[in-house]
């Protein structure tokens, strides 16, 4: 019997795959995670960039009677993902978010019913009149896209990730699937306790990108990695992406490589204007940028399967974040290249950051006894955040604060949660000091680098690729580019998007 019911499913699953999404064929590992979704079961899946982890709650959400709730981390993602779904004729799909007009909102609430799948962020979903909503529907499959930002984000910078155990009970503890593309053991352990997921299945598909070649190239100084990026950009193939740690980086760089190659360049990080990044990441889908110098605010779901090149200006403090930007290459399965410039001056960016994600001991023994002289308010939250910052704190160490203060019961004194903040901060630090630690010995590994990573995961080396790395002989010259330098574009032709603008909309004055 239970098996007549499983051919049922398969074969349903099919006709969904082929009719609504086109594809002949379940990829390696969807039919697997699908399959225990229906089941009823909670379900971790580790797969590669590219593998199609959105079909693996996608097929279930026109199987399952319910709403498919999918907590995303950012906006530009949602907006990807219901567009994606619109492309094949879904029209029951939304995406709830702070930027929407109220009325708006309103709206999609209560058509909530009528929806199969809703994308919504998690500090969203903790809002009490949404929540409140989604307790009246039924709740069908509870999906967390890009799981590892439980983890990695939820501690500190995003800390309402921390709470989609508790709403998940609250909405009756729907089977949930968390995806992502890497996670090491310890990332793995958070998730699930994090999630509180229960009789959890597995799917650990192997981190290793085969397609994407390895290199790490150590300089004297910024000088000369400036320098040999630019020889890079001008030889290799593109479509690329120039990871930086620094938003002034991606400015001073998109500016160094227009000058002196005329490549098509912008720059990308977190303290644009959200309409100026939106506007740069669609220049960049299609196919209008050649490069494109960010920080890791970029990139994350992005649907682009060309990028040839992802180039670390300086180095990530994870190399859980360096395999995730780097999958960013060659989605469609052709050859991919991976540079990581390394100089020791860049130590200082992932040592720096570290010590921002928390409130140094002065300024939290400073804040708590404020709190408690009643000379400063957790709420309104938005100013207890302000506050912090205005003097000196990052956002990530006032949400930080604001989370340890906001559960101190009134009866107590908020100095008595020192000792406790002082614990928790070192020990996170220390996780996050072991992290970096990997990163350093995967730099300074003499090694093969796809073996250093696959080490990491726990995996067994199966496959050696020919453009391994450069640590097994691989050199720039197997990347030459497909147009030579002189058939591109030259700088003084080329133009920011705000000036093109511009010239459209007094060309626009003048016909009127």
């Amino acid at each position: 019997m239970e098996l007549r019911d499983e051919t049922q499913k398969l074969k349903r699953a099919h006709v969904i795959l082929k009719e609504k999404f086109g594809y002949e064929q379940f990829r390696a590992g969807q039919w697997q995670v699908i399959q225990d979704v229906l089941n009823g079961h909670d379900v971790f899946a580790m797969m590669p960039t590219g593998s199609g982890k959105s079909i693996c709650y996608e097929v279930p959400g026109y199987l399952m009677e319910g709403l498919v709730l999918i907590i995303s981390p950012l906006l530009s993602l949602m907006e990807d993902q219901v567009h994606q779904l619109r492309k094949i004729g879904e029209k029951q799909a939304r995406a709830l978010n702070g930027l929407m007009h109220p009325q708006e909102r309103k709206r999609v609430l209560q058509k909530i019913n009528t929806l199969r799948f809703l994308f919504i962020s998690p500090e969203m979903l903790r809002q009490p009149q949404i929540l409140a909503v989604l307790q009246r529907t039924k709740v069908s499959l509870f999906v967390v896209d890009e799981a590892h930002c439980v983890s990695q984000w939820g501690h500190d910078f995003r800390p309402d990730y921390l709470y989609l155990a508790q709403i998940k009970a609250k909405l009756g503890y729907p089977p949930c699937l968390a995806v992502t593309a890497t996670a090491d053991e310890r990332v793995r352990v958070d998730i699930a306790r994090a999630l509180d997921l229960r009789d959890v299945r597995q799917l650990l598909m192997s981190v290793d990108r085969s397609n994407i070649a390895l290199i790490v190239k150590k300089v004297m100084d910024n000088s000369e990695k400036v320098d040999q990026l630019i020889q890079l950009l001008s030889k290799v193939r593109l479509p690329g992406i120039v990871y930086c740690a620094a938003r002034d980086w991606t400015e001073r760089l998109a500016e160094q490589i227009r000058l002196h190659t005329g490549l098509r360049t912008a720059y990308y990080h977190g303290g644009m204007d959200a309409v100026d990044r939106r506007k740069i990441q669609n220049q960049f889908l299609d196919g209008e940028l050649d490069v494109l110098c960010c920080t890791n605010a970029f990139g994350m779901g992005i649907n682009k399967p060309d990028i040839r090149l992802v180039v670390h200006f300086q180095f990530p403090g994870t190399m859980n974040a360096y395999l995730q930007e780097i999958g960013r290459a060659s989605r469609d399965g052709k050859q991919g290249l991976a540079v990581l410039y390394y100089t020791e001056q860049d130590e200082r960016y992932p040592s720096g950051f570290i010590d921002m994600n928390f409130p140094d001991d002065t300024m939290l023994h400073q804040v708590l006894v404020e709190l408690d002289q009643g000379l400063l308010q957790t709420e309104p939250k938005d100013n207890f955040l302000e506050t912090l910052q205005g003097r000196g704190a990052s956002e990530t160490a006032a949400r930080f604060l604001y989370e340890q203060v906001r559960a101190v019961p009134r009866e107590k004194r908020f100095l008595s949660i020192l000792d406790e903040c002082r614990r928790i901060i070192r020990e996170r630090r220390i996780i996050q000091m072991n992290d970096l630690k990997v990163m350093k010995d995967y730099i300074n590994s003499n090694t093969c680098r796809r073996a250093f990573y696959q080490s990491f995961y726990k995996e067994k080396q199966q496959h050696k690729p020919k453009l391994c790395c450069d640590q097994c002989g691989l050199q720039f010259d197997a990347f030459s580019g497909e147009e030579s330098p002189e058939d591109r574009p030259h700088s003084e032709q080329i133009l920011e998007w705000r000036a093109r603008l511009t010239l459209l909309l007094k060309g626009s004055d003048h016909e009127k």
